[in-house]
């Protein structure tokens, strides 16, 4: 997953967003780090099932 992503806007609103889509999220799954978005991707994919590209189009952009 070499991408370069960049979250959309504000991690707290969009933290909110995802559980709010995506139930299933927990806490632990949405520990965000700077610079690790790759990481996060994967881990909301895995969680959810959804598709990447998906995921990408609503919570980030691609550089």
């Amino acid at each position: 997953m070499a991408t370069n992503l960049k979250l959309k806007g504000n991690w707290n609103i969009l933290k909110g967003k995802l559980k709010e889509k995506y139930g299933e999220l927990t806490d632990d799954d949405l520990a965000y780090v700077e610079g690790q978005e790759d990481q996060l991707l994967g881990k909301i994919q895995k969680r959810t099932g959804e598709a990447e590209e998906t995921i990408k189009k609503e919570f980030f952009e691609e550089y």
